[in-house]
């Protein structure tokens, strides 16, 4: 294996971003999805890829430095031949052969990563970070366009982060601010429709490393004070006046919306419901959810006289 240094064309000295500019280009060109008449661009871009492994950790770049570790990442001084069995100094690898370190190959099924203690396994999934800006995004194996693949760069910490919002905001979407614990504060699109308990993804909002973890919001959807959830629909309660119950009326009922008037007939009874058609929650590709009221009686306040003899003389009445 060359050294690092020159399998990317950059100088000792070259900053981290020089070293990361350097990988995201030769990545690009020596991709074996992009040389598919050339049966060395595997062999190529596994050296570059390993390469990038070392002097894209700030750790392993300083153990190379140092002359800790070899081209491959491997410690000096010890025998690794996988070939071998046993252990360190005299004898090498792990029992069967295996390897502590992972290499890369690639054939008719795509890449194959030969894991620690493992055998290889073909890459699928997502591209991450670098390579993911490099070709596109998510694509189909084959000619049309480039089979995605792990890469070998360890991943650093998520970060779990609680957000609450109202239940107006989780119906209409939002913005919202959050602060990560390095003390960040970064923009959340909440989407419309978001659901009590739904995760939103930053990627490369978590702890550092050479390949960033992502901040994982947690949605909640604080209670509302007028208006419960039932699945689709909403439910609110309201206070009718003895008079209006008996008589009719109208009262105002809270929305999503805003408040409206709902009309109460004469003679209803404590404990009634009346649906508002549409008034629920939105539904992806159907109709809305209702609003459900419930009528609470409200009695006078204070002693009434003619009210107490017009009640004693219905009891009697029976």
């Amino acid at each position: 294996m060359r050294d690092p240094y020159e399998v990317l064309g950059v100088a000792r000295k070259a900053s981290a971003d020089e070293i990361k500019k350097g990988f995201r280009k030769l990545a690009k060109k020596h991709h074996p999805d992009s040389n598919k008449g050339d049966p060395k661009a595997a062999t190529r871009f596994s050296e570059i890829n390993t390469a990038y492994e070392i002097l894209g950790d700030e750790k392993k770049r300083a153990q190379f430095d140092r002359g800790e570790i070899d081209a491959e990442g491997k410690p000096k001084g010890f025998n690794f031949d996988p070939r071998q069995q046993g252990g360190f100094g005299g004898a090498q690898g792990f029992p069967g052969g295996e390897t502590i370190f992972e290499t890369f190959s690639y054939g008719p099924g795509g890449f194959q990563r030969r894991g620690a203690r493992g055998g290889a396994r073909p890459q699928g999934g997502g591209f991450e970070d670098i390579l993911s800006s490099i070709f596109g995004g998510r694509a189909a194996h084959g000619d049309t366009a480039f089979e995605e693949f792990e890469t070998a760069q360890a991943k650093a910490a998520d970060i779990a982060l609680p957000l609450s919002v109202s239940l107006e905001e989780s119906v209409s979407g939002a913005k919202k601010r959050v602060m990560l614990p390095s003390g960040k504060e970064v923009e959340v699109t909440i989407p419309a429709g978001v659901t009590d308990g739904q995760q939103i993804r930053l990627r490369g909002q978590g702890f550092a490393g050479p390949v960033p973890g992502d901040a994982i919001v947690t949605i909640h959807v604080a209670a509302h004070p007028d208006l419960k959830i039932e699945g689709a629909n909403l439910r609110a309660e309201v206070s009718v006046p003895l008079a209006d119950a008996i008589l009719g009326g109208s009262v105002r009922v809270p929305t999503l919306s805003g408040a409206v008037d709902l009309k109460i007939p004469s003679k209803t009874s404590g404990g009634r419901t009346f649906r508002l058609k549409g008034k629920g929650l939105p539904q992806k590709g159907g109709q809305p959810g209702d609003l459900l009221v419930s009528v609470n009686i409200l009695l006078p306040e204070g002693a009434d006289a003619e009210l107490e003899a017009l009640a004693r003389k219905l009891k009697e009445r029976g």
